[in-house]
């Protein structure tokens, strides 16, 4: 099964936009999770534009409390670049999962994935202090299999898939094409043992044809999902991505 992670990001943008608690961000992650979601994501950005550092902490410890009555038991994911306060936190709080994404200053989302030749070194010891934590650790990917190799090398478990391009092809042929590539860096990961993740403006139109990508373990999905959810609401948007990654839902 290919699971899915619901970002709720845009939760706390929206709160944030007023001011306040609503909507609550515990509410959407116990929605989410009542809907059948394996997992939760977040990406705290130093701006604090959506996800703060108290979001970070109280989520855990819901999904904690969650996790003493459910089983399989609710991943928690945190994204974000490794600054130090960042990396602190994820330590202090041992969510399931760390997937470092590189930042670019000024950005709207993540649209750019590591370079692993130039950031290798940065990378190694924070991936290690974050693996001798107990946290598996997969990083932002583009579809270079070079690249997926160095992956590897500096100790990293999972990659994910960067999508963006996949997701907004407009042609049949570029559909294809890009798909293609997804599909040589999976099995590239695959074949060196590294799991596989994948998101970036996956939909329910493009996400069905994931479902083909051998070796995909799981899906971040956040904006899409939660526009989905302001026509048929949060319960049945998370329902419609589980059935799209071809999830028995009921």
């Amino acid at each position: 099964m290919i699971a899915l992670s619901v970002n709720v990001n845009k939760i706390a943008t929206l709160r944030n936009s007023r001011g306040g608690d609503i909507p609550d961000v515990l509410t959407a992650v116990d929605t989410c999770v009542a809907a059948g979601a394996q997992g939760i994501t977040v990406h705290p950005r130093e701006d604090e534009r959506h996800i703060t550092p108290k979001d970070v902490t109280v989520i855990a410890e819901r999904l904690k409390e969650i996790n003493t009555q459910k089983t399989p038991t609710i991943e928690y994911n945190i994204e974000g670049d490794p600054r130090p306060d960042l990396i602190d936190r994820v330590l202090c709080t041992k969510p399931t999962q760390c997937t470092l994404v590189p930042v670019v200053a000024g950005e709207i989302t993540s649209h750019t994935v590591w370079d692993i030749r130039k950031d290798g070194a940065l990378l190694k010891p924070i991936i290690r202090d974050l693996k001798n934590a107990g946290i598996r650790v997969s990083l932002f990917s583009g579809t270079d299999v070079e690249q997926i190799a160095r992956t590897l090398d500096i100790g990293a478990d999972r990659i994910e898939l960067y999508t963006a391009p996949y997701a907004m092809a407009e042609t049949e042929a570029d559909v294809r094409r890009e798909f293609g590539l997804l599909e040589a860096a999976s099995a590239k990961a695959v074949a060196l043992g590294l799991g596989v993740n994948a998101g970036h403006d996956l939909n329910l139109d493009n996400l069905p044809l994931m479902q083909q990508l051998s070796g995909l373990l799981e899906v971040s999905i956040g904006h899409h999902l939660m526009a989905d959810a302001l026509y048929m609401g949060m319960e049945a948007a998370v329902k419609a991505y589980r059935r799209a990654l071809g999830q028995q839902v009921t």
